[in-house]
């Protein structure tokens, strides 16, 4: 685990809305988190929780009719909400690196995988070009490309959806950046494939000594990746808290849901739980806990008042009402206690 004093990026109090003919959707209420040298943070939750718009900020990568309405992003004494473009040229893949969720949209089809990787190399690194061809080899060897010297010079449609996904590792790692933000980077792979991504990425963050901010909506990708948790729901951190605290001891309804509708080897005979009803409705976020229309565990001042966040450890803080000292006792669901009881002897 990393030292508190080595805080390599940190998000305060972010609020980010985005003009639409409705009015404006408020996609990030005051989010807060931290990354520290060499750890990795995951940001979990639905689609529109807000999470990716989050990271786009980090990123400069936001589209026209967003409106960053106040908060900080600290990187490098610097506050990435009011620098212009051109810093953010020389932040973008250099500094910090990212991995698109589908492969195939991030590569340019109609060039060879060597030359866009070489391309990089060149422009950032003022490689010439002997010297980049081989330093594209390393990399697509280092990412587990068989034979990239005969790969170098095949295009995107000659390579199988995880072998892109190396390639564009490859090409995030061009730079030797110091933070990987990875966007949802394996949802459009098969389980298998997956699995192998997920050790690569690990793998490489180890080898560099890395920070990495790793955004998914499925909490079992992260379960073996992460140090520490970030949920999201409605734009809004909800729990958050280290890997074995978030998986073993989750005190957010939304976490139990998230969990509970994780798939593991012995749901076989198990029905899934699936999250009832829907996202509320952003233009007009909803008074007290965004999550109550959708919790069975609600109470009426859930829909009254916001939760703030309560204390479960130093690290592990939850903004649910029913940790309030007054609230009635509230054990999570029997189906995810076993599943978790299953967890903790599998180790």
């Amino acid at each position: 685990m990393a030292e508190k004093n080595d805080i390599i990026l940190e998000v305060k109090d972010l609020h980010v809305s985005f003009k639409s003919y409705a009015g404006y959707v408020r996609a990030v209420r005051g989010v807060n988190f931290t990354l520290h040298k060499g750890e990795t943070i995951a940001i979990v939750g639905e689609s529109g929780s807000g999470k990716s718009v989050s990271v786009k900020t980090i990123m400069g990568i936001l589209s026209k009719n967003a409106v960053i309405d106040s908060g900080e992003v600290l990187y490098d004494g610097m506050d990435l909400t009011k620098v212009d473009e051109k810093v953010f040229h020389t932040l973008r893949g250099k500094r910090i690196g990212l991995i698109f969720q589908d492969p195939l949209s991030a590569l340019n089809p109609i060039m060879k995988i060597g030359k866009q990787i070489t391309e990089v190399l060149i422009l950032e690194q003022k490689m010439n070009k002997e010297d980049a061809k081989k330093k594209a080899i390393e990399l697509m060897r280092a990412v587990g490309i068989p034979q990239p010297e005969v790969r170098f010079d095949q295009y995107p449609f000659q390579f199988s959806g995880g072998m892109r996904q190396r390639i564009v590792i490859a090409i995030a790692l061009a730079s030797d950046p110091e933070i990987l933000i990875c966007d949802e980077p394996t949802t459009a792979l098969d389980v298998t494939v997956q699995s192998r991504i997920l050790e690569l990425i690990n793998k490489i963050k180890e080898e560099r000594n890395l920070s990495v901010i790793f955004i998914t909506h499925d909490l079992g990708v992260v379960a073996n990746m992460a140090d520490r948790v970030y949920v999201m729901y409605a734009g809004k951190v909800v729990e958050f808290g280290e890997s074995e605290e978030i998986f073993f001891e989750p005190a957010h309804p939304y976490t139990w849901a998230l969990l509970s509708s994780m798939p593991d080897l012995e749901t076989k005979d198990e029905k899934l739980m699936a999250i009832p009803g829907t996202p509320p409705n952003m233009v007009y976020p909803p008074k007290g806990d965004a999550f109550a229309a959708r919790n069975q565990y609600a109470m009426q001042i859930d829909f009254e008042e916001e939760p703030p966040f309560f204390k479960i450890s130093d690290t592990h803080y939850a903004a649910t009402w029913l940790l309030h000292p007054d609230a009635p006792e509230t054990p999570m669901p029997e189906q995810l206690s076993q599943r978790i009881k299953r967890m903790k002897e599998e180790g």
